[in-house]
């Protein structure tokens, strides 16, 4: 990732704040935006900088088409390029379809799928022009299989492994590479708000006996973006010991 720029959506907790800290630690400066928490964002800066790394944070909706694309304009004013666009701002709800509001499918379809949409979206022009590119969607296991997941969620997942392998097919004779990972319950994040029973179900099937950490996927989210992983496109790489 020496010399390498990213993009992080989402970044300023959680999963997202690991990727942002692992991409700075193999090499690359990075961006980020963020929805809430300017404090957060100032200790990842900090946190990027004591690295040996520039950074860049942005408080824009990845939802406000105009804002995300001056964003990306002003990174690529800065820093002349962005080379790695990671999708991994979302949001989960625990809610039965019975109960489910159409306000609440359609904040899940727009913040985990129109928001990885807008994105890409703004970041392929330059990296078709200099045919080079990492976009990196971030997915979750309730996208890939059928399991007891609320069904906006799993829809909403599943609907970023579509998108992510038609896109790779669309923009892989570019030289860009589009590729989706699909994680299992993790330690913090939405996997916070699964009930009680049905982590402790995830734990009994799962061959490890545990959930995963954000720092564990953040490695495998640096090396799917990093130029060691020239030949992988449109797949999705589930990480969820063995469940």
């Amino acid at each position: 990732m020496q010399g390498r720029t990213a993009l992080v959506t989402g970044a300023t907790r959680g999963l997202g704040r690991a990727i942002a800290r692992t991409l700075a630690r193999e090499g690359a400066d990075v961006a980020f935006n963020y929805a809430r928490s300017d404090g957060e964002a100032a200790a990842l800066v900090e946190e990027i900088r004591a690295l040996g790394r520039r950074a860049l944070p942005f408080r824009v909706s990845v939802l406000d088409k105009p804002a995300v694309q001056a964003m990306v304009k002003e990174i690529d004013k800065t820093w002349g390029q962005i080379d790695v666009l990671v999708n991994n701002a979302g949001v989960g709800q625990v809610v039965p379809l019975a109960l489910m509001e159409e306000e609440d499918w359609d904040r899940m379809m727009s913040i985990n799928v129109k928001g990885a949409f807008l994105m890409s979206q703004a970041v392929l022009r330059s990296m078709i022009r200099v045919r080079r590119g990492r976009i990196v969607n971030i997915s979750s296991l309730a996208g890939v299989k059928m399991m007891q997941a609320p069904v906006h969620y799993s829809a909403a997942k599943a609907a970023l492994r579509g998108f992510t392998e038609a896109l790779a097919k669309e923009v892989g004779g570019f030289g860009v590479t589009v590729n989706c990972l699909a994680p299992g319950v993790l330690e913090e994040g939405v996997s916070a708000n699964l009930p009680a029973p049905r982590r402790e179900e995830y734990l009994r099937n799962c061959a490890l006996g545990r959930v995963g950490t954000f720092a564990e996927i953040a490695e495998v989210v640096a090396f799917v973006a990093s130029e060691r992983n020239s030949y992988m496109n449109g797949a999705t790489v589930v990480l969820d010991g063995a469940v």
